[in-house]
């Protein structure tokens, strides 16, 4: 077990937020109504489950640990890039989540917004996340030694001890049995 493996799994449970979220998008009452429960659910769990837990360990554990190793400018330029989605990242569900503020204040406006910013996710973590799995990270090890990878998994672990994965994965399963 190295942490890309742990990141890898991370991202399955996301995929499948972003399944649900293209749902809540060709529902045809978003048109018209918000699914107010469903979009605070979902910046949870974008805020806290993708961004604390999961990019927390990408960008503190991993890229912190690739930034010490001579990288090739290929290798550079995807992490780059990586760090870059995250952010962007962070933008549409901060955007995400002021949208459904100012829906639940009555503004009927803010449906197209939150509509705006589910869609520019759900068009975001797909090809971020094949880039990480199928690009990235097996090229990613190579930088490293055997300790330098259990140190890093060690780490991972460590950083979970406080996170609630189970509450997000959860969560998921509830919204994909409805």
């Amino acid at each position: 077990m190295e942490i890309i493996h742990v990141l890898m799994a991370e991202h399955r449970v996301i995929e499948r937020m972003v399944a649900l979220m293209k749902k809540e998008l060709g529902n045809e009452a978003l048109s018209s109504s918000a699914n107010q429960a469903f979009i605070y659910a979902a910046v949870d769990f974008f805020k806290n489950y993708a961004d604390t837990t999961h990019h927390g360990k990408e960008e503190g554990i991993l890229f912190k640990s690739l930034e010490a190793k001579p990288l090739s400018p290929e290798h550079r330029s995807v992490m780059d890039q990586l760090v870059n989605e995250h952010r962007i990242a962070r933008e549409e569900v901060k955007g995400l989540y002021e949208s459904a503020q100012r829906y639940e204040r009555g503004d009927l406006d803010a449906i197209a917004h939150i509509s705006a910013h589910l869609k520019r996710l759900t068009d975001l973590y797909p090809p971020h996340i094949a880039l990480e799995d199928r690009h990235f990270f097996l090229p990613a090890m190579e930088y490293f030694s055997p300790e330098e990878r259990g140190q890093m998994l060690d780490d991972a672990y460590d950083h979970d001890a406080d996170m609630a994965h189970r509450k997000y994965v959860d969560m998921v399963l509830r919204y994909e049995e409805k």
